[in-house]
């Protein structure tokens, strides 16, 4: 793809939330048919149709109680940028995934020709994070943007999760890898995903600037992630080097 292209194909995918952040404008029918047309112009997988993915989140919600709350775990952008209305945001833990940069990510913080990586759950282990929760008379409206946000591609599956909350549990919805969509990468060696972290840049603003935003989460949430502190040293190390 030829940079006046690539130009051309950039009002869409411009934030419109402060400082490059999401917000909940972002997410409508049309944008997301933009977003659609930019990705089969760049070579991504294809994305879902509205149909494919409001059957997916009917799926999900028919085992929602109507009428009550839903608990929404974030783990990486959706920590600092949900882009939803939330009325409560708690650290919070589960059990049975762990964090990955293992998703191929080629428009927003990254492009074909300098691919950037996604923040993925995967089996095993456990992450900290956190859980937002959506008040029961928000939870249809919200719950579709969520599912505008976070499954354009197919690349996640919805999923029930038990989220250790500290003083109680609850369950809720969070968002793991299909090991079967086409962006999954499994196999990358750290030194690899921090190259890549360190020099993706798109037109939501660069890949380690969401690193970041994710280390910052955590810790001002008060949480450790061992991974995730191996992962920004090395892109540290590749940035400091740069300048």
């Amino acid at each position: 793809m030829t940079q006046k292209s690539s130009e051309a194909t950039t009002p869409p995918l411009k934030a419109s939330g402060p400082d490059g952040q999401l917000a909940r404008n972002d997410f409508t029918p049309e944008r997301i048919a933009a977003y659609s047309q930019l990705a089969s112009q760049f070579g991504d997988a294809k994305f879902l149709t509205e149909e494919e993915r409001e059957t997916s989140r009917a799926q999900i919600m028919a085992e929602h109680v109507q009428g009550t709350e839903l608990w929404v775990f974030g783990y990486g952008s959706l920590m600092w940028n949900p882009a939803i209305h939330v009325d409560q945001s708690l650290p919070a833990h589960v059990e049975g995934f762990q964090r990955s940069f293992c998703m191929r990510l080629m428009f927003g913080r990254g492009m074909p020709d300098n691919p950037g990586l996604m923040l993925c759950l995967v089996p095993g282990g456990a992450c900290a994070g956190i859980a937002h929760r959506i008040a029961p008379e928000n939870v249809e409206s919200e719950s579709r943007i969520l599912w505008m946000r976070e499954m354009l591609s197919g690349a996640y599956i919805p999923t029930w999760v038990d989220i250790n909350l500290g003083a109680r549990r609850v369950r809720g919805v969070t968002f793991i890898i299909n090991q079967a969509h086409p962006r999954y990468l499994p196999n990358l060696a750290h030194d690899e995903k921090a190259a890549r972290i360190a020099k993706a840049e798109g037109h939501l603003g660069t890949n380690r600037d969401y690193l970041f935003r994710t280390v910052a989460a955590l810790e001002g949430a008060g949480l450790k992630d061992r991974y995730i502190e191996d992962i920004h040293a090395r892109v540290r190390a590749l940035t400091d080097q740069a300048t």
